[in-house]
Formats: structure tokens, C-alpha cells, sequence
């Protein structure tokens, strides 16, 4: 019942993972944070696709979960693909919405973060920084949507610089709201 559970979780957080990005946040070139703000970069100065870099860009962090991590790799190999298949096969969602970029980036923050919240409370995740920010959880007890707020900070300070003084004070406004959404959905009640 658990692994139905868990596969159920992985296929819903990755829908609302990629209507958040597709939907919301690259229309108006707003950036999470992480990997995925990583590969949102390259998307909009390269045309590369989201999840398709995602793939690429975890990769590193898949490798030193194997050595290091194996039960994190194990719980976490079926959200990055899924994921970033997903992400990809959305993309039409781009060209459905014309609403104010603020709003697209509290509301894009609200899907990527019960997407990722999601997927953390049945401790499997997109992979990438998410996966990294649940192994310093473990070892500090620090909550997780705290150390991904701090990931992506720099994530989306990084990006902003790169694009534009808009993308980054909208990017703020989504990883806050993405930052609020993950801790809410992961914290114990």
C-alpha cells in the first residue's frame, strides 16, 4: 500500500511541479530555485528543455547519492524522470494563461512547492537540490523547505543577474511562496 501511495504522490507532485513551471513561471521567465531554476536559466538563454536539463544538471547529485546516500538515490530515481518527462510534456501549457506576472509567480510558487512537498512527505523527490536539501535535513533537523529556500536563493540571485532585474524580484516572490508551500506541506503535525 505504501509503494502505491508513494507512486501516486511522485505522479500528482510532478503534475503540479510542471503546471507551476509551464503554466506559470516560464511564461513570464520567473525562475525557481535549484536545479530546476538552473535549468529554467538555460532555457530561456539557450531554448534548451526544462526537464530534459533537469536530468542532466542531477546527474552529479544521482552520482554521490549512490556512493554516499543509497537509500536517497533508491527513494528519489522515480521522481527526477518522472518529473522532468512530465515538465517536458506540459510545455503547451505556456500559451494558456495571460494573467500579471506577479500573481503567476505566488501562484507558480504554490504548485512547485505542493509538487515538491508533496513528493518530500513520501521521501522521494525530483532529485537535484531538493535531494541534497533532504540529506542536510536529515543530518541537521533543519526544516527542508528552510535549506531549499536558501538553494534557491542563490539559484535565483544568480539567474537574475543573467537576465533581468524582473525576473529576479519576481523569482523572490516565487521561491518564498514555493519556500512557505514545502514547509507547510512537509512540516509534522
Amino acid at each position: 500500500m505504501y509503494y502505491l501511495q508513494k507512486g501516486l504522490a511522485i505522479m500528482i507532485g510532478s503534475i503540479l511541479l510542471a503546471i507551476g513551471i509551464n503554466l506559470f513561471l516560464a511564461p513570464y521567465e520567473i525562475l525557481d530555485g535549484g536545479i530546476i531554476g538552473l535549468s529554467l536559466i538555460l532555457h530561456y538563454l539557450f531554448n534548451l528543455k526544462i526537464g530534459l536539463m533537469v536530468i542532466v544538471l542531477s546527474t552529479p547529485i544521482f552520482i554521490l547519492a549512490w556512493f554516499k546516500y543509497r537509500r536517497y538515490f533508491y527513494n528519489s530515481v522515480h521522481g527526477l524522470p518522472t518529473s522532468s518527462v512530465i515538465i517536458d510534456i506540459f510545455k503547451p501549457l505556456r500559451y494558456l494563461l495571460d494573467i500579471e506576472a506577479s500573481f503567476a509567480a505566488i501562484i507558480g510558487g504554490i504548485f512547485v512547492g505542493l509538487g515538491i512537498g508533496i513528493m518530500l512527505r513520501y521521501d522521494t523527490s525530483t532529485g537535484g537540490t531538493d535531494l541534497l536539501a533532504k540529506f542536510i535535513s536529515d543530518k541537521t533537523k533543519i526544516n527542508v523547505g528552510l535549506i531549499i529556500l536558501f538553494i534557491d536563493s542563490i539559484i535565483v540571485l544568480i539567474g537574475g543577474l543573467l537576465l533581468s532585474a524582473s525576473t529576479l524580484l519576481l523569482s523572490i516572490m516565487a521561491i518564498v511562496t514555493v519556500g512557505i508551500t514545502t514547509s507547510a506541506v512537509t512540516s509534522k503535525r
